[in-house]
């Protein structure tokens, strides 16, 4: 540093040195799309070695296989048998959710299990369908084809749209776009989540009953209306036994929350209702008294449905939507349930290769009789819980309902309905959060509202409706951010050379003469017109407050650039006028720490030539050092100082 009487004089802010385009354009892709770097494995590797390091990449299988030892598979077999026990009745349960045949839910946790195996690179995950995308495949497709008077065109239809959300989930993890799914916030699955529970259940009310004709519609008053526009069909045999296997349920739910233990008890009650209920209907003759049962189930192996998928069908843009749709619901639920329970066991899961994975299975799946699979959090905790150690899990399950679906389907035949729709009830009270909507409530108001409007679009309104609001506020407070970025007003800690936030900080002073404002957000031509009047005003109020306390009148502005990662056209624009905002004025504008692209763009624009390089700075201490050695050595005013700074730089 060179020294000037007292004040040492900082080191200029270095431009960095120009890359060439396609250097830079390769660098800004590997960033966006491949933040992970999935290629340095392959670094310094002979040919024969990528090979098969490529290959398991895309099969993870074939990493983990080898080290596979007998000690992981009995812990994984025990786990894959409690979640069987759990798959078979939810399978047929959320099946009937999707106005599908029941073999159906038992036909998707046999193939689509087995593919994520092979594909899926999370140890917990258990694969099967889920409620919410079971409702909103009802609630959608239902509105195209009816399911009961055209159900083989309906199915096809079901088909056709796991085979577009397949085709979606896999697209997205091939073309590495996987942060399109994150525009789904928390506080947005949150309340969409306890929407759709929360008509889902209402929706049991049709079983519980003992409803034979009931609305196609979910919203609230659709549901309750025919609810009780029919009160004269309520079979009490239906409400009695719901009832009862409801409370059971519950309670087995409760035990297990209170000692994890007990966990295997809430894992079997599922299991052990469709026996009992079976029994008792069996036993009772409680059929012919109006309680309704499954009824036969077909024995076999799932069938080939290639050739069913209806590329051909008038409705085919409905399926392709309603495919978008809950292959979006899938991914989110699935690859947060995947990271949070590999968060548990401190291991990484890859959101991009999961998506393939999701993907992958929904094709194969619609191509035998599935319908869409995710990893529900009911049957991943339940797994996680029994000590999985691998997808092995997922392997030992398919093969007991493979079993179940080779010899014990006919047992079912006396299944009540009312027992499905206390487990449907019981599972989706599960995603009734209220503890988060109230966390929400504590930690950020915004986040509460958005929460808040999601689960009311999906009840009040329909499941799309809800789906369609959740995204767009989701989307409205991300440009809300962009547009509106927080603007502070910094001081000096005392006793340092620190600064900070006057808000954050009360006991943090100001500077007299000089105001010092940072900016912490990117500067783009969405929040440049705000910044610019948002920046002005800043500075009138601070005239108004040294005038009205009659301090030391304002001379310098120092914009701390330190929070701003990139600059556009318009933010450069937005930098011109407010230096000639405030020249006119009669003040200095002063840059401290912009950062490498900022200052790249600024050196091509010629901006730093406009502002001079002496009034562009390292730190905010530098900046200040500086203004307080103009003002206390230079009586002449701040324009003065500019030129005899500039010939002395010279």
């Amino acid at each position: 540093m060179e020294t000037t009487g007292d004040y040492e004089r900082p080191r200029r802010v270095a431009v960095p040195p120009s890359k060439p385009f396609l250097k830079s354009l390769q660098t800004s892709l590997k960033e966006t799309f491949f933040p992970d770097d999935p290629f340095r494995q392959f670094k310094k590797q002979p040919t024969s070695r990528k090979f098969l390091l490529g290959f398991q990449y895309f099969v993870p299988i074939l990493e983990w296989a080898p080290r596979y030892t007998f000690d992981f598979f009995k812990a994984d077999l025990i786990a894959g048998i409690t979640i069987a026990s759990l798959a078979v009745p939810q399978g047929i349960s959320y099946a009937s959710l999707a106005s599908i045949p029941p073999i159906i839910g038992l036909y998707s946790s046999f193939v689509p299990p087995l593919i994520y195996a092979m594909l899926g690179s999370s140890k917990d995950l258990a694969v099967g369908t889920v409620a919410v995308a079971s409702l909103l495949i009802a609630s959608m497709l239902g509105k195209e084809v009816s399911p009961t008077e055209n159900p083989k065109q309906y199915v096809q239809l079901v088909f056709t749209a796991t085979f577009f959300a397949g085709v979606f989930q896999a697209s997205l993890g091939i073309l590495r776009l996987g942060f399109i799914v994150d525009f789904l916030s928390h506080a947005t699955i949150v309340g969409f989540m306890g929407g759709a529970a929360t008509i889902v259940c209402l929706q049991q009310l049709k079983g519980m009953f003992g409803l034979v004709h009931f609305t196609h519609e979910t919203d609230l008053v659709s549901v309750m209306r025919s609810v009780f526009g029919q009160i004269h069909q309520w079979r009490w045999e239906s409400a009695v036994l719901g009832c009862c296997f409801l409370f059971f349920l519950l309670l087995t739910r409760y035990f297990s929350k209170r000692k994890a233990a007990f966990f295997w008890i809430n894992a079997l009650a599922p299991l052990t209702s469709v026996i009992l209920g079976s029994l008792l209907v069996y036993l009772t003759r409680a059929e012919e008294h109006g309680v309704q049962v499954i009824g036969h189930l077909k024995k076999g192996l799932n069938p080939p449905t290639a050739s069913e998928l209806a590329f051909g069908s008038p409705h085919l843009m409905a399926a392709i939507k309603t495919g978008i749709i809950i292959g979006v619901i899938g991914l989110a639920e699935g690859i947060a349930v995947g990271r949070t329970f590999a968060m548990f066991k401190n291991y990484h899961i890859d959101g991009n290769k999961e998506m393939i994975a999701f993907g992958m299975m929904n094709i194969a799946g619609s191509c035998t009789s599935c319908y869409l699979t995710a990893g529900p959090f009911s049957r991943t905790a339940v797994n996680f819980n029994a000590g999985s150690k691998s997808a092995v899990s997922n392997i030992v399950m398919a093969t007991a309902v493979m079993f179940t679906l080779l010899f014990l389907t006919p047992l079912f035949h006396y299944t009540p309905l009312v027992v499905l729709s206390s487990i449907i009830i019981t599972a989706m009270l599960g995603l009734l959060d209220y503890e988060a909507a109230i966390h929400l409530w504590k930690i950020d108001k915004f986040d509460f509202f958005i929460c808040l409007g999601a689960y009311l679009g999906v009840v009040l309104g329909s499941v799309e409706v809800g789906l369609i609001i959740a995204i767009t506020v989701s989307i409205l407070r991300i440009l809300l951010f962009v547009a509106r970025p927080r603007t502070i007003v910094l001081g000096n800690i005392p006793n340092s050379v620190i600064y900070r936030s006057m808000d954050q900080y009360p006991i943090a002073n100001n500077v007299p003469g000089i105001l010092i404002l940072q900016i912490n957000a990117p500067v783009y031509f969405a929040n440049a017109s705000y910044l610019r009047e948002r920046i002005s005003r800043w500075i009138f109020e601070e005239e108004d407050r040294l005038k009205s306390a009659g301090e030391t009148s304002l001379h310098y502005v120092i914009v701390d650039l330190s929070a701003i990662g990139s600059i556009d056209t318009s933010g450069i624009n937005m930098l011109e006028e407010v230096k000639k905002n405030v020249d006119r004025r009669g003040l200095k504008l002063v840059l401290a720490n912009p950062q490498s692209e900022v200052m790249k763009k600024l050196d091509k624009s010629k901006f730093i030539d406009m502002i001079g390089q002496e009034w562009i700075y390292l730190t905010v201490g530098e900046a200040v050092a500086a203004c307080n050695f103009m003002l206390h050595t230079c009586k002449s005013n701040p324009v003065a100082v500019e030129y005899n700074a500039q010939d002395n730089n010279v």
